[in-house]
């Protein structure tokens, strides 16, 4: 059933027979005789076929869901079993929001592969709510995340590090060397926000409530690094994460405001499989992770 699986997920996904015969190493007539014998076990079609075409039928998309899943609950059981005889190695899939996958993650990464080179992690960098999605449905090992929301079915979330967040301006900006800054300064400004589903965005949306303002201009960009280089232009206003904007500050390129109550303080979260098993590779990388960054309580 399991090799079954596997056709149908690669021939779903490449939408052509003669691709994923490719793929998986064997004829095109041996896929479709797997597709044929998982239809018949199922009792449905699973694919609808033309000269130009493979797609899904309703019942296909419903069976590739859960295919995805049993096949990674699959591995990850291999996975578990083998590490009861060797020590750490083998595929690590992490997951990060892009504070932290992008700022932070780096380094952990890089000396936890120094620490244990038969470890291969693969990493996802995604906004938060993405990341504890495909945590919950196991496609990853473990994930980190911006705030401790824990009311996702399937996961557990540890808070571990925290984070700081300021409103940050370019140096060449007016507000930059305005002293106060007022709240009517800031709402005239042009706010650079991320999109829903982000961490930050969450906490952005917290500035601005806290500093009682509607900004007239709000701009929405997908990642942090491309909105550092908007404020960098003298181009708009942003809150964001201290670790994100280090070396732009000490350069002297952009300056934090400081304003009553920031920088806002949020955590960093570890986001994990609520499920009674690790792989030893996802044990050692969570226990390298709070060590190296997390609250000394954790320890």
């Amino acid at each position: 059933m399991d090799q079954a699986l596997q056709v149908f997920l690669t021939a779903a996904e490449q939408r052509n027979f003669t691709r994923a015969a490719e793929l998986l190493h064997m004829t095109q007539p041996a896929v479709s005789s797997y597709i044929r014998g998982l239809e018949q076990t199922l009792d449905c079609k699973l694919l609808e076929r033309t000269n130009k075409y493979v797609r899904l039928t309703q019942a296909g998309e419903v069976v590739y869901a859960h295919a995805k899943e049993i096949l990674g609950l699959y591995t990850r059981m291999g996975n578990v079993l083998d590490d009861l005889k060797h020590t750490a190695h083998g595929p690590l899939s992490i997951g990060a929001s892009y504070t932290f996958g992008e700022y932070i993650l780096p380094s952990v990464v890089a000396e936890l592969v120094r620490k244990y080179p038969s470890v291969q992690p693969v990493i996802t960098i995604a906004n938060s709510s993405e990341i504890t999605e495909l945590v919950s449905r196991r496609q990853l090992d473990a994930g980190i995340v911006e705030g401790e929301d824990g009311e996702t079915d399937g996961v557990r979330t540890i808070p571990f590090a925290e984070d700081r967040m300021v409103v940050a301006v370019s140096a060449r900006h007016p507000l930059a060397h305005r002293h106060p800054v007022e709240g009517g300064d800031l709402a005239e400004a042009s706010w650079i926000m991320r999109e829903k589903g982000s961490g930050t965005r969450e906490l952005q949306e917290k500035a601005l409530a806290q500093l009682g303002i509607h900004p007239k201009s709000r701009m929405i960009f997908g990642s942090t690094q491309a909105i550092k280089e908007y404020i960098e232009a003298g181009m708009g206003v942003a809150l964001l994460s201290q670790w994100t904007i280090r070396k732009e500050i000490q350069m002297g390129a952009l300056k934090a405001l400081e304003l009553p109550g920031f920088p806002l303080r949020r955590h960093f979260s570890l986001v994990m499989p609520n499920m009674g098993f690790q792989t030893k590779a996802s044990k050692v990388f969570t226990g390298f992770l709070i060590e190296n960054h997390g609250f000394p309580e954790l320890l």
